[in-house]
């Protein structure tokens, strides 16, 4: 076996050159299913899934060249000897998962193999995977900044949007993902009560038979100025005459031409907040919001099982267990 490096050369073959999707299209091709059929197995995946197979994959079959396997059906020892040298090289617990779930997904089916699981479990229990922060910041700090940023109506375009959506990501826990894909037509305000933000859209937990998230925001009265309803109702007033009839997400950019944004600025906008709230942003990115309130609210005693399902955990999630150990 020869050893392999997580660089990929760039002098490869044709396979190796080809685009992620395409290859996988190919290994379900090849598996006499027609074109249709695999275009409807290709919707299955996410384009955040594509994109972390992608090296996955072509270190995969850059490997299986190397050492003259077919890379879309060689034999559990062969993977196994393939995760051995990732493990060698330092890879935690996570990479190598998905590079055995990409993997399989070449094979065309689950590798279930007890080999291969007990496998897994040591990598498991020799190199564990860590929780991406082992101290969070007070979300107070954020919350004390932003309470400055009132009344709403005389707030900037950039400062309304800034707000909005940090205090969405900190009181609802929820991922940036999630936050962006949020649809005026799928907010429903109810006046002096409370707003309910409903995500048509899939997320990244979401599943078969289960149900979307529903995003419930009650009027904090003792403080509006760090009320997140407040802040939305002005949000959709401020941008209502920027929008054009075509743009559904309340997130719109903030110089013109007005677009819908994805979770990538929404994600800068709150690491810009967090910067200027006095956060250390050279530690924690935008998605340390999810950290943080769920590790306030642990603290003040809500019950496990309700943060859970407010930030959109599932029950076997190992990163809610390490936030909330």
């Amino acid at each position: 076996f020869a050893r392999i490096s997580f660089q990929i050369a760039s002098q490869s073959s044709q396979i190796t050159r080809t685009n992620c999707r395409e290859i996988i299209r190919k290994t379900f091709l090849d598996r006499h299913l027609s074109s249709r059929s695999v275009d409807i197995i290709l919707s299955s995946l996410s384009d955040n899934t594509y994109k972390q197979y992608n090296v996955c994959i072509r270190s995969w079959i850059k490997y299986c060249e190397i050492n003259h396997f077919c890379y879309s059906s060689a034999s559990v020892p062969v993977i196994i000897h393939y995760l051995t040298q990732l493990f060698d090289q330092g890879a935690r617990y996570g990479t190598i998962n998905s590079h055995r779930s990409a993997i399989s997904l070449l094979m065309g089916h689950s590798i279930d193999d007890d080999r291969l699981r007990r496998f897994m479990k040591g990598i498991y229990k020799l190199r564990p995977p860590a929780p991406r922060y082992d101290i969070v910041w007070e979300p107070n700090i954020v919350l004390d900044y932003l309470s400055q940023f009132w009344p709403n109506e005389s707030l900037s375009l950039n400062d309304i949007s800034k707000k909005t959506v940090t205090l969405l990501a900190l009181v609802t826990a929820h991922r940036v993902q999630t936050i962006s894909l949020i649809k005026i037509k799928n907010i429903i305000i109810n006046q002096g009560n409370y707003i309910i933000v409903k995500i048509s859209d899939f997320i990244k937990t979401s599943r078969l038979n289960e149900n979307q998230p529903v995003l419930k925001l009650p009027f904090f009265t003792p403080r509006p100025e760090i009320c997140p309803a407040l802040s939305i109702i002005q949000y959709l007033n401020k941008t209502s005459s920027l929008r054009n009839c075509n743009q559904e997400k309340i997130f719109l950019s903030l110089k013109k031409p007005y677009r819908e944004v994805s979770s990538q600025t929404l994600g800068h906008w709150i690491k810009t907040t967090l910067h200027n709230s006095g956060v250390d942003t050279s530690i924690f990115s935008a998605h340390s919001t999810r950290h943080a309130s769920t590790a306030s609210a642990k603290k003040l005693g809500v019950n496990i099982d309700i943060i859970r399902k407010t930030a959109g955990w599932s029950e076997a999630s190992g990163v809610f267990c390490q936030i909330l150990q």
